[in-house]
């Protein structure tokens, strides 16, 4: 009879309130709040001692009823101007990752390179369907005459570089340029190839500043430097390398600002019969998977692509519990050499000489 009394108890037992946990954490119920929307502002004390609270009391929050009450769909909306571009996955893994543990879930707008797409997603961002909004394409999108900015909501771009104050989360193009044109010359090339972005892309303008100014401290005429039109998708590497097989006098080096421009420019070239690296040496630029597993595998500037997301998101999250502007993030690139790239042939016979 007893245990069945007993039974009852436990069974009909209260549902534990924030009250409970923060009493027992020791601190108010808006540490508690602000513990599950946003721990990064919590002291490291604090967040455990609520976090193991939670654990004890078994405390389930009300999501529904807290974002009615503060008015948030805890979506986050990601601007993309192409999926199918590989280097997006794993930045898109990182907003993901650091959205998910602050309770938010992603929303994808994949604009597919069509600027009619962006109406829907103005819209979207117009109607309070989301809390925030990270573009990784190189404009403000807008629809009849509205500028998605005008929203009202926190916004940043990532990846990418729209000028102005805007807020941007992503490496510095300049300096990894630049890097590249140190390597290569440390090799011994004296002559250059550039496979470029899209024109007017600010991030292609960067890396080309970048590329101009490296030859330049080295000592080259940038002017000499050969040039060719891309658009960091993989098609435009291959036009490139078919214009590079058509120079009667040909760069022993050559930079595409892309990894999957560097990849089919230097698959079609050694299609053609020219030796990587032993005739031309490629570097790329994003450090995606695929680069690790070509032939030969492709030295390039390492975008540290889960971090940029993860920040991205981070600075977005901040903005929204604490009422600012989002703020800008520079990372840093390394460089990451791989058989790619060795010095040119006259080098080599140039060193044996002496």
């Amino acid at each position: 009879m007893k245990k069945a009394q007993t039974h009852r108890r436990q069974g009909s037992r209260r549902q534990a309130t924030i009250l409970d946990v923060a009493a027992r954490a020791g601190v108010s119920t808006a540490t508690v709040s602000r513990t599950l929307a946003a721990p990064d502002l919590v002291s490291d004390d604090a967040r455990a001692r609520v976090l193991a609270a939670i654990k004890a009391t078994g405390y389930t929050p009300n999501m529904a009823a807290r974002n009615l009450r503060a008015r948030r769909s805890m979506m986050v909306l990601v601007v993309v101007p192409n999926v199918a571009n590989a280097f997006f996955a794993e930045v898109l893994r990182g907003i993901d990752d650091e959205l998910v543990t602050h309770g938010y879930g992603m929303i994808i707008g994949n604009l597919d390179n069509r600027q009619e797409r962006e109406a829907r997603y103005v819209d979207l961002v117009f109607a309070g369907q989301v809390d925030a909004v990270l573009l990784m394409s190189g404009r403000i999108p807008s629809s009849g005459g509205r500028l998605m900015s005008e929203a009202g909501v926190p916004m940043a771009t990532i990846c990418v570089d729209i000028g102005g104050t805007f807020p941007s989360i992503m490496v510095d193009d300049q300096k990894s340029s630049r890097t590249v044109v140190e390597h290569l010359v440390s090799l011994g090339h004296r002559s250059f190839g550039y496979v470029s972005g899209p024109a007017g892309n600010r991030n292609e303008m960067g890396r080309h500043q970048g590329f101009l100014a490296g030859l330049a401290a080295a000592g080259f005429d940038p002017t000499e430097a050969f040039y060719w039109q891309g658009d960091f998708m993989i098609a435009s590497g291959a036009s490139a390398a078919h214009e590079f097989l058509a120079c009667p006098k040909r760069p022993s080096a050559v930079y595409a600002v892309s990894d999957s421009m560097a990849i089919s420019f230097m698959k079609t070239v050694m299609e053609a019969g020219v030796g990587v690296p032993d005739d031309l040496s490629v570097v790329g630029f994003d450090g995606i998977e695929f680069a690790e597993f070509v032939t030969p595998t492709l030295t390039t500037i390492q975008q540290p692509r889960h971090e940029i997301g993860r920040s991205g998101a981070r600075t977005l999250i901040e903005a929204i519990s604490q009422g600012t502007r989002p703020k800008s993030i520079k990372l840093d690139a390394p460089l990451i050499v791989r058989d790619s790239t060795a010095p040119p042939r006259l080098a080599i016979k140039a060193r044996r000489r002496g």
